[in-house]
């Protein structure tokens, strides 16, 4: 059962893929994502993101009670078997790393960061401090090995204190 920590992260992601505020997510939400986040980038990076998004949507509507739409609390559900499903959080995490690193050079930037933050917010974020946190080395970059380690703790971590807990920038509550 999640706690009211992970609830808050899960809401905070949840809140900024539902744009049109129904309380669930379809497809077509984690397309709209990938679109506003490709708009962003270079020309051709669509696919790859629609990719990325289209991965969540499948494990995420595989555990909804509804066939066409995912609620908070199937979410919430996903969550709480991730430590069991280890497998698809390192897929998922992989796929993520390759669609923030935009540029292909196996690290995320600060911009490339920024742009993600911005994709999922809607618009201008200050990252500086979160993307700080996240680059546990201190070497500039967000290396894959700590996006992966970061990704799993969002996830699957119940530690508001964890730099892996502001992944998607600082959790409200």
């Amino acid at each position: 059962m999640a706690t009211p920590f992970q609830r808050d992260k899960v809401r905070l992601v949840f809140d900024a893929l539902d744009r049109d505020g129904d309380g669930t997510l379809r497809a077509g939400d984690f397309e709209a994502l990938a679109r506003r986040w490709a708009a962003t980038r270079v020309a051709g990076d669509e696919e790859h993101l629609l990719a990325a998004m289209r991965g969540w949507w499948t494990t995420l509507a595989a555990h909804s009670r509804t066939p066409d739409a995912v609620a908070i609390e199937d979410v919430l559900t996903v969550v709480d078997l991730l430590t069991t499903m280890s497998e698809a959080v390192t897929t998922t995490a992989a796929l993520m790393f390759e669609a923030v690193d935009e540029n292909g050079d196996g690290r995320i930037s600060p911009a490339e960061y920024r742009q993600m933050i911005e994709a999922w917010q809607g618009g201008p974020t200050d990252v500086a401090d979160t993307f700080a946190l996240l680059d546990t080395d201190g070497d500039g970059v967000i290396s894959r090995e700590e996006f992966a380690a970061h990704w799993y703790e969002f996830w699957a971590g119940d530690d508001p204190a964890a730099p892996g807990s502001r992944v998607f920038g600082r959790v409200p509550g």
